[in-house]
């Protein structure tokens, strides 16, 4: 026994020793195996970490590329459609009240309007669009900030209603309230799933140059849907805070009343009598065979921003369901009939027709006098 226990002692104190040595070689294997694990266990661990501030993706202007519309649709058509990842957006509460909240419904329900026509389904996706866009660290922080981004500028508007004079044009008082009332759901937590977080769209007929750097997530009838890729498409980044605060925009005074009166204009402008002359505008009403196709001759400014050409038009042409609207800035050249030379015609400088009971509307420049970025918009030599 005695034996034993002499020889037990040195016995434990050597194991002590190894187990010292086997403890320090696992922590230095721990420290090192922390410091560079293995891929299995780096994608085990990894989470999403939002990107610096400093890279939130820029927004590009609505510039087209120079495509037919059959070009246009056969391109779009080819671009995949990504499911991958896709997210409906969370419910939206408006956070302030009053005159501010009816301010932003009011510039909700224009963008609804003006974009998608008198249709609940593509109001709902264009109002999602412009949530969606508040919520984003990319665009301004409030519902008529994002609506009128860039609109002060002839380029640069993100919604081609703010800037391209189609706010002189009215629609019915039951459309713009039909329209009121979709925007006061959206404010107040109604959603619309099919588009997700895309905060860009355009119709399949164009090819905006933004769109090929952009995930195509949604079809809605001739509309698409796109959300930028990585971070800045997921959930994480649509966690702004919105203002509760909206302001006037006086390009909406003229149909909204709470707009107007918060800027101390008229609730509603002067209607315009499009068959008295404005400025050196002359209507020639259509007789016989063209009985109520009236055309509308006009001088127009040369130092006028070739953008107002078209408000000048809706003005002038008022609710006429046919009208024909031609102008020049040189005041020699302007004719004072439809018996116009070769040379006239040549030196127009915008032309507008509306044809309802066709479906027809469009707006045409002579693109040697203005320049436009769509070479759809310029008139045929």
């Amino acid at each position: 026994m005695r034996l034993d226990g002499d020889q037990a002692v040195p016995l434990r104190r050597d194991w002590t020793g190894w187990l010292f040595v086997l403890f320090a070689v696992a922590a230095i294997a721990g420290v090192l195996h922390a410091s560079h694990p293995t891929q299995d266990t780096r994608h085990a661990h990894q989470r999403p970490v939002a990107p610096p501030a400093d890279v939130v993706p820029v927004v590009q202007p609505m510039e087209l590329a120079p495509v037919t519309e059959a070009d246009a649709r056969a391109q779009n058509a080819e671009v995949a459609l990504v499911t991958r990842g896709f997210v409906a957006a969370r419910p939206f509460a408006y956070a302030g009240g009053g005159d501010a909240k009816a301010r932003a419904r009011d510039c909700l329900a224009a963008a609804m309007l003006y974009e998608a026509g008198d249709d609940a389904r593509g109001q709902q996706a264009v109002g999602q669009v412009v949530i969606n866009r508040a919520r984003h660290p990319a665009f301004p922080k409030s519902i008529c900030g994002v609506v009128f981004q860039g609109s002060e500028r002839t380029t640069g508007c993100q919604f081609t209603f703010t800037c391209d004079g189609a706010l002189n044009r009215r629609y019915s008082d039951a459309a713009w309230q039909r329209a009121r009332n979709n925007a006061d759901l959206m404010l107040s937590g109604t959603t619309y799933p099919p588009v997700g977080l895309a905060t860009h769209y355009h119709t399949d007929w164009v090819r905006p140059y933004w769109s090929d750097s952009l995930e195509k997530i949604a079809v809605v009838d001739t509309h698409l849907f796109f959300r930028w890729p990585g971070f800045w498409g997921t959930p994480g980044a649509f966690r702004g805070a919105v203002s509760g605060a909206d302001g006037p925009v006086a390009k909406l005074a003229a149909i909204s009343p709470l707009h107007a009166a918060a800027l101390g204009l008229p609730a509603e402008l002067a209607p315009v009598d499009a068959k008295a002359e404005v400025g050196s505008a002359q209507v020639l009403p259509g007789a016989g065979e063209k009985a109520g196709r009236d055309t509308i001759y006009v001088q127009l400014d040369r130092r006028a921003a070739p953008e107002s050409f078209v408000t000048t038009a809706l003005r002038l042409c008022g609710e006429r369901p046919y009208c024909k609207f031609m102008g020049w800035t040189n005041p020699v050249l302007k004719p004072e009939s439809d018996a116009m030379s070769d040379t006239q015609r040549a030196a127009m400088t915008f032309s507008y027709l509306r044809d309802d009971k066709a479906g027809f509307e469009k707006a045409l420049w002579n693109c040697s006098e203005y320049k436009r970025d769509d070479t759809r918009q310029c008139m045929k030599r």
